[in-house]
């Protein structure tokens, strides 16, 4: 067995039942609250780490150090699931050279995306994603905003048929082609889906979300904070009453736990650049849920500021 999966053996040995919330498992090392992957019964923290914009930073030392910093913060806070693509720069090789002088932590989930059109090139581009990381194997590839999906998915299935990945999936992003995300989810034995969500943004309610649990297959989430517009636009207003009563010091996490409260949802990945708004990120998963009724009166109130 790889030194990950016995790392990820470990952490998942000292994993608990817990009923506070449904489908959830208390996890270790910090008493996270964690959601199964439907498909699999593994559980993972519902705040993982987007490096979409904020790892981006070529061979700047210092920005790279404290990339650094955010990592440590996140699996100090009980966080596993990591997520970039080709897409996005040099996050990948800040992600890398973080992992690297973390001394490579055994409870990384390591999501990653294959993005490119000439799908015969696919397998090169993930092997140089898998070397930027540093990591054996990748535990979820996703074919990123459905790019040549036809061609890259039988490859990924076939890869995870091998052992050579864990989980397959496919991503989307701002509303995009939840049609055709539909179809493949009716049709392709995919393991995730990831999409954007979040408190102004909820055509995924209708459709994706109720599909994807009755599918049982695994949620992303990106864009809970709609790139930081959502957060600008909501720290010009105070926090409403009952921000306090689910355990919100902050509008991140009242944006963040509207998100992990849908039954539907198994992670969503803010990214930052700062410790500070990491720790707020990772904050979220602590204290209470909005029930149902508190979630409607939270989006009806945000969409009326």
């Amino acid at each position: 067995m790889p030194p990950a999966d016995a790392g990820r053996r470990r952490w998942l040995a000292g994993t608990a039942a817990a009923a506070a919330w449904p489908g959830l498992v208390s996890a270790a090392p910090a008493a996270v609250p964690a959601r199964a992957i439907p498909s699999s019964g593994e559980p993972l923290p519902p705040v993982g780490l987007g490096s979409w914009i904020t790892f981006n930073v070529g061979q700047d030392a210092p920005a790279r150090e404290a990339c650094t910093e955010v990592v440590r913060a996140f699996f100090a806070a009980g966080g596993r699931l990591i997520d970039s693509s080709p897409m996005y720069g040099s996050s990948q090789a800040t992600i890398g050279h973080a992992l690297a002088r973390l001394g490579r932590p055994p409870a990384l989930f390591s999501a990653e995306k294959v993005w490119i059109g000439d799908a015969r090139r696919g397998a090169a581009q993930m092997e140089a994603s898998r070397a930027f990381w540093g990591v054996p194997r990748f535990d979820l590839m996703q074919v990123h905003n459905l790019l040549a999906w036809q061609e890259h998915l039988p490859r990924l299935l076939e890869m995870k048929a091998a052992g050579r990945l864990r989980y397959v999936g496919i991503t989307t992003s701002e509303g995009r082609r939840h049609g055709e995300i539909e179809q493949i989810l009716r049709s392709q034995p995919v393991d995730f889906v990831q999409l954007s969500y979040n408190l102004l943004d909820r055509e995924a309610e209708r459709r994706l979300l109720p599909l994807a649990q009755e599918r049982r297959i695994a949620v992303i989430v990106n864009r809970p904070f709609r790139q930081g517009q959502l957060l600008d636009a909501l720290q010009r207003h105070r926090l409403p009453g009952w921000a306090a009563e689910i355990g919100c010091d902050g509008w991140a996490q009242v944006a963040l736990k509207f998100v992990i409260s849908h039954p539907a949802v198994t992670c969503v990945i803010p990214a930052t650049s700062q410790v500070a708004h990491l720790r707020q990120n990772m904050g979220a998963m602590q204290s209470r849920l909005p029930d149902a009724a508190l979630r409607e009166r939270m989006a009806a109130e945000v969409a009326a500021l």
